[in-house]
């Protein structure tokens, strides 16, 4: 059976032709999907039964099923969406009161294999890439239960996109394109693998590049995230500068506010300078807490001095809105099992 979701226009007219359509039929099929987001043929209404009846005998709409959903006493959602192999991965919509805008943050693999020291995802390893089709049927999932447009999509869920890239880009390009979300409603975060942000420079991409950089210098996040000791914050540096010249585009930074590790006005100084000549924003997160280890959250004090002493630098600098902490839903705190 194949699987509607996820497949172009061109890869829906092929199953018209087969059954003797027209392609007109397809473009229907395709707003069905991507615009409605239909849980099954039956509810593409404009398509007469007898054609439905024949498009069910060689296609479904979706085969991934909801396990587990879990709304926020703020109206964050999570779902725990499993494949047809029996892995489970998490998806987050989250809503903002003041805001029109509704968020997707969407997985790129099932467990990671970056393993930061604040993160549950990787403290379940790394098990598998996800393809293109299984990243949009996240947001597919979403808009099908809810009913509601996603407007903006954030690569923050589980898993390091930039190691699984060919699938992250492709399914960008869907969301863009058959979605209808602007390209610069699309932000891919990444902890810094150098050489996929040199690909990503040349791929000229007109999306936010986040980066997760929660230090200030080497030693401290060499301590807190592994891949430091692979590609350190001085090639990462280059790499920066380089998309930044390339593409024009100002870059996030993230930066994990955890208590007496990274929240001092000396690591504030330190992390401005730093960042003194790359076109960037700031966007500061405090600490969520997870089972995996002993951090925890800087005073509201802390985090605002924090702030004050990066903004005397000049720089853009926001405090992340937390987001559906009380379902382990908030940054740092998906798993993509039940316990």
């Amino acid at each position: 059976m194949e699987i509607l979701s996820g497949l172009s226009l061109a890869e829906i007219e092929q199953i018209t032709d087969n059954l003797h359509a027209s392609k007109f039929r397809a473009r229907q099929i395709h707003n069905w999907i991507y615009l409605k987001s239909v849980k099954n043929i039956d509810e593409m209404t404009d398509l007469s039964v007898k054609f439905r009846d024949e498009l069910k005998k060689v296609s479904l709409v979706t085969d991934v099923k909801i396990k587990v959903k879990q709304v926020s006493s703020d109206g964050t959602i999570k779902y725990l969406i499993e494949y047809p192999d029996g892995e489970c991965v998490e998806t987050v919509l989250m809503r903002f009161d003041n805001r029109a805008n509704l968020t997707a943050c969407v997985s790129s693999q099932i467990g990671c294999a970056v393993n930061c020291s604040f993160c549950a995802t990787g403290k379940c390893g790394f098990i598998r890439n996800l393809t293109y089709k299984e990243i949009i049927e996240q947001v597919l999932t979403i808009q099908r239960d809810t009913g509601l447009k996603v407007t903006n999509i954030v690569f923050m869920g589980q898993g390091e996109p930039l190691l699984n890239l060919d699938n992250v880009l492709k399914a960008m390009e869907i969301f863009n394109e058959n979605f209808q979300i602007g390209a610069r409603r699309l932000t891919v975060s990444t902890s810094g693998i150098v050489p996929q942000i040199y690909k990503l420079a040349e791929n000229d991409m007109q999306s936010t590049l986040a980066i997760s950089l929660h230090a200030p210098n080497h030693e401290i996040r060499k301590k807190i995230m592994p891949i430091e000791n692979k590609y350190d914050m001085k090639e990462l540096k280059t790499a920066l500068k380089k998309y930044v010249d390339k593409t024009g585009r100002r870059i996030t930074v993230e930066y994990l506010l955890i208590k007496d590790l990274n929240d001092s006005a000396d690591a504030a100084k330190e992390l401005a300078e730093y960042l003194s000549d790359i076109k960037c924003n700031i966007n500061l997160i405090p600490y969520n807490p997870t089972a995996k280890n002993d951090y925890q959250r800087p005073s509201n004090n802390s985090i605002q001095k924090f702030k004050y002493l990066l903004e005397h630098s000049g720089k853009k600098v926001t405090v992340r809105l937390e987001r559906g902490a009380d379902i382990d839903a908030a940054c740092g705190q998906l798993r993509g099992k039940v316990d």
